[in-house]
């Protein structure tokens, strides 16, 4: 079996599936919620949960769906308006959902999530709790960004994301991305000789093509990007992936042969590290020697005081930061156990030197290899 083959059975038999459906498939500017396509969607997912499946679908559309009612002819920028439209198309959308999911007996739950809730272990466990409990007592759980209390500095930044979040949370078998656009191509469908791309065995399969950016329609805040990135991250975390257009959710879900499919990169991972590959706000960089570059990227080392050469940022202790070579390469992303005021004056010190000269508190790792993710897995988002 090859390795598209396999990926895509891996869809098809998930026990667990998370289903990510965008704002252009629910809603239009014009009309707010389109009926039609949430019963469509509704339908299928009912369908595939009648068959035995586990289904949690992470559902767009709360702030596209609030513009028409309240006379916004387009999503608005600022984030006081969005709040106030995502309070209003919130409950519009479920009981969308509510009417269309009816017909299967299941009874649609809302979960409303914000960054803190994946990020910390304590807001992590609770949501990973309550929506086991959900679908134990047969609901369909309906994920969405809290966009309401959502700030510009704690927010995931796209569905796209958060459905591949989710996926980690709820230990998913498998997850499915859909929109407007039926697959990958390798450059933007209106440029001649796009071709679909059927399978994504790992970054570098991505390195030619030219992905385009925010979606087409007006009404989203992804696009193909942040598609491809909730792809790799789902990968990243042993969670095969199929990209397709939400008219072919049943082929989807069925493992067929449409769309794009993303085959698995690494085993799953700690939430935490996940966060910090993909979605961590770096706060500076701690620039380290060859040495150092061959410890920690091919023995699995933590890194030590001895191999920085240089720190720039403002950052404190448990900030998230990159790691680079001497040359500028980015060699890892970590979380970090010194400030960038504390560093400078321990940089080449071997760990004896740091305790007699510091303290006992300054012999520990700069970054601990426990909060420490390779290249392999962070991807820097400019150059998808």
């Amino acid at each position: 079996m090859s390795a598209e083959a396999e990926a895509r059975a891996r869809v098809r038999d998930a026990r667990r599936v998370v289903v990510k459906v965008g704002s252009s498939s629910l809603t239009t500017v014009e009309g707010g919620l389109d009926h039609d396509r949430v019963r469509r969607i509704a339908s299928a997912l009912g369908a595939h949960r009648a068959g035995g499946r586990e289904v949690i679908l992470v559902s767009s559309g709360a702030i596209a769906a609030g513009l028409e009612p309240m006379g916004l002819d387009r999503r608005p920028r600022d984030l006081a308006t969005q709040q106030a439209a995502a309070g209003v198309g919130q409950s519009l959308l479920m009981a969308a959902y509510t009417f269309g999911l009816r017909d299967y007996g299941l009874v649609p739950a809302q979960v409303l999530l914000t960054a803190d809730d994946l990020i910390r272990r304590t807001h992590y466990r609770n949501a990973q709790r309550a929506l086991d409990r959900m679908i134990s007592l047969g609901m369909m759980p309906v994920v969405n960004e809290n966009d309401a209390v959502a700030t510009h500095e704690i927010r995931f930044g796209d569905n796209d994301r958060l459905a591949a979040l989710v996926a980690h949370l709820a230990h998913a078998d498998a997850l499915i991305l859909l929109s407007d656009v039926e697959a990958l191509l390798t450059a933007p469908p209106e440029r001649a000789g796009s071709q679909r791309v059927s399978f994504v065995s790992g970054p570098g399969d991505l390195e030619a093509l030219s992905i385009g950016g925010i979606g087409a329609a007006g009404i989203g805040s992804g696009g193909m990007v942040t598609k491809v990135q909730a792809a790799t991250m789902a990968a990243d975390s042993g969670i095969p992936t199929i990209l397709t257009s939400t008219p072919h959710i049943e082929d989807a879900l069925r493992g067929g042969e449409r769309g794009t499919a993303f085959g698995i990169t690494h085993r799953r991972r700690a939430t935490r590290l996940l966060w910090l590959a993909h979605l961590a706000r770096t706060m500076g960089t701690v620039t380290i020697d060859d040495g150092a570059v061959r410890a920690v990227s091919r023995r699995g080392t933590s890194l030590l005081a001895v191999g920085v050469t240089g720190v720039s940022g403002d950052f404190e202790a448990g900030d998230p930061v990159d790691v680079r070579g001497t040359d500028g390469t980015l060699v890892a992303r970590g979380i970090v156990n010194f400030s960038a005021e504390e560093l400078p004056q321990m940089c080449g010190m071997s760990s004896e030197e740091l305790g007699d000269r510091l303290g006992a508190d300054y012999r520990r790792e700069v970054i601990h290899r426990n909060d420490l993710v390779l290249t392999e897995a962070v991807f820097e988002k400019a150059e998808i």
